[in-house]
């Protein structure tokens, strides 16, 4: 019963999205405030039997209803009470319910947290967001109905892939979904302005924080499934460019893109046009990964393998949206008029310089994504596009927008002076050289990518630090007076910084990981040792263990350094009997920012086990500076100027000239 009340409340959430979809856009049009309020009920609505939905499926999966065809194909009565939970997500239905959930929220956001938007924005905002919601609504229940019933229920269940049954699952898709789905607002508002033909600095301000919220839970989820990868494949990357991978980094970089250039719509009301255009690209490139995940077109440990008819739907609804929302743009693009003008150098130059830098290294990843697919789809021919191709493509694009980061905060607007900026960043310059010489210093000439790859990492880090120090004069003052001004400073320029830095230590831990890490190779019987960077590694021998749903093998190994033990690491080969599936366990011991990490191999008939060891200097810095980026934009969001809408003297100023029933929605 409850199962189809699931059912029966999915179905209500679309007919109410039906109902948001038009009678709100269409009191926009005729200036019937009472059409335009309808939104202001059916989204939270819409949000509450999507989430009732969705509660029951996970009901399903907790009692382990096998009478469900999604539940026999994704769980197992065995399995842990936390990985049934997180199989409602771990497969295609079930992510799509969460999907469209989250796409709700974010609507029901809007509707509770949207009132001093105007009126008719707010109700075409809505409705915006209920046609995506529509689209996807109709595909779950057409195509992905996770509450189809089996006639002949079976007596056990398929099980979750076991790859899929580890906490960073249950954390990174909801994060993912958060940010691709958060996208949906500024996409939302990037159609309901060029459906009025007006944008203005209030626009940017009302925009900007959706899509900051949408970034840092996009940072948080793609740096979650990084490191889930890490520990749980074995294979001991952080990064693949994997075409999945990819498709959740080019969202990011377009909604950091589009981040920069909201703030210089805001401030000087330019770049309209651009920052329109970049709030769709955003969106469109994570309905594009939706379909690259769901279609089959992929293979990856990431991807859902689905059934062609899927993929059709999904490149349909991909039609509809971005090619609908670039119309509309070709259409009303040139109606908008343009902001203030700048000179080169000046803050707007720089975010522009970011823009460019961005906007190239997204298209560059988008290339390298498709390019096998379309050449496939057209000639026949497979070809692999890997990491040295985006190394040698994306990293080139990165060390001169890197480089110019630390500008851009000390600049005026308008028209800054570059000669002062270096003045305020000498001693971050100086630092950075100091750290490229050392690198010289200890691995020679030959050590020149490192060499400037750290350097660019300390000049990241400190040229942050640089801005906030010069804005309270801190060189310069009383410490009781610059401690003053520090701590009122606007959360936003906290925000900045704490990015920034952010940026600096994760591209440090890359550097890191990438020029400096170590790997031995090799095969150990119970009593030999192997070493690698100055630690040895015994290895004791194996035994065997059982868990919840599987049977394991643990290898013993006692690490040393300098004679002295350090630690036991004990990974693991395991067996899940429901699929007969078996996993890598690596395990891992942090010293520091650095991790030993071993991944065990095959058994040999002589009790040995072929293994790898690594050493992975700084590799942890990797996730610390995704984690402090991410703190960065929630110092922004606290911000009380992105918690407000138009400034209220602005707001004051034009409430005479605003017809009753069009006021804000307050």
């Amino acid at each position: 019963m409850i199962v189809e009340i699931g059912h029966y409340a999915l179905i209500l959430g679309l007919v109410l999205a039906l109902v948001q979809s038009v009678m709100p856009f269409w009191g926009a049009r005729t200036g019937d405030v009472g059409l335009m309020r309808v939104a202001d009920v059916t989204a939270p609505v819409q949000c509450a039997f999507l989430a009732l939905s969705f509660a029951a499926l996970t009901y399903a999966y907790v009692v382990s209803d096998f009478s469900v065809l999604n539940v026999v194909a994704n769980s197992h009565s065995e399995k842990p009470m936390l990985f049934k939970v997180t199989g409602v997500w771990g497969n295609h239905e079930g992510s799509m319910l969460l999907w469209v959930l989250i796409l709700a929220v974010f609507g029901a956001g809007i509707a509770f947290f949207g009132g001093n938007l105007p009126r008719p924005l707010k109700a075409n905002v809505l409705s915006v967001q209920a046609w995506v919601t529509v689209a996807f609504l109709l595909f779950i229940v057409l195509t992905s109905n996770p509450f189809e019933r089996v006639l002949t229920p079976p007596a056990e269940g398929d099980d979750l892939n076991p790859i899929l049954q580890d906490i960073g699952l249950a954390i990174h898709p909801p994060l993912l979904y958060l940010g691709y789905v958060g996208l949906s607002i500024s996409f939302s508002f990037a159609i309901a302005a060029l459906i009025e033909g007006r944008l203005d600095a209030a626009w940017a301000r009302w925009v900007r924080p959706w899509t900051l919220a949408a970034w840092v839970f996009l940072t948080l989820g793609i740096s979650m499934g990084s490191y889930w990868a890490y520990y749980e494949l074995g294979w001991g990357g952080w990064w693949f460019w994997d075409p999945v991978e990819n498709a959740s980094f080019m969202p990011w970089l377009a909604a950091t893109a589009l981040l920069h250039s909201a703030i210089v719509m805001e401030k000087r009301e330019a770049l309209k046009v651009w920052t329109v255009l970049l709030a769709i690209i955003a969106f469109s490139l994570s309905l594009l990964g939706t379909f690259l995940v769901r279609s089959g077109v992929l293979t990856s440990v990431h991807a859902f393998a689905t059934d062609p008819e899927r993929g059709l739907f999904i490149l349909l609804i991909l039609m509809v949206f971005i090619g609908g929302a670039f119309a509309l743009f070709a259409l009303r693009a040139s109606e908008l008029r343009q902001g203030g003008m700048f000179a080169p150098v000046s803050r707007e130059g720089a975010l522009v310089v970011n823009n460019l830098f961005l906007s190239v290294a997204t298209a560059t990843v988008l290339l390298g994504t498709l390019y096998p697919l379309l050449l496939e789809a057209l000639t026949g021919d497979k070809i692999s596009v890997g990491p040295p191709f985006f190394n040698m493509t994306f990293g080139p694009l990165m060390i001169p927008l890197l480089l110019a980061v630390p500008f851009g905060p000390v600049l005026a607007w308008k028209r800054g002076n570059l000669v002062q900026a270096m003045e305020r960043l000498w001693w971050a310059g100086a630092a950075s050289l100091v750290a490229v010489a050392s690198i010289f210093a200890l691995f020679g000439i030959d050590a020149w990518i490192k060499a400037i790859a750290i350097g660019v990492a300390v000049w990241l880090m400190l040229g942050a630090i640089a801005e906030p120090l010069g804005r309270v004069k801190a060189f310069s003052s009383p410490l009781k007076d610059t401690a003053r001004r520090l701590i009122n400073l606007p959360r936003s320029a906290w925000g900045t910084t704490v990015a920034h830095f952010g940026v600096g230590v994760m591209l440090l831990g890359i550097v890191g990981v990438s020029a400096f890490e170590e790997e031995v190779i090799t095969t150990l019987n119970p009593g030999e040792t192997a070493s690698i960077a100055g630690y040895e590694f015994t290895f004791e021998g194996m035994r065997p263990n059982t868990g919840e749903n599987y049977s394991e093998v643990v290898a013993r190994y006692t690490v040393r350094e300098d004679g002295l033990v350090l630690t036991v690491m004990e990974p693991s080969r395991r067996v899940y009997p429901a699929r007969n599936f078996p996993t890598t366990e690596a395990a891992f011991h942090t010293i520091g920012f650095s991790q030993l990490y071993i991944s065990p191999g095959d058994p040999t008939d002589s009790g040995g086990m072929v293994v790898r060891f690594y050493h992975k200097p700084l590799v942890t810095l990797i996730w610390i500076g995704t984690i402090i980026m991410s703190a960065g934009g929630v110092l922004s969001l606290m911000d009380r100027r992105l918690r407000v809408g138009a400034p209220m003297r602005a707001r004051k100023a034009k409430a005479t000239a605003i017809p009753k029933g069009l006021e804000p929605a307050e």
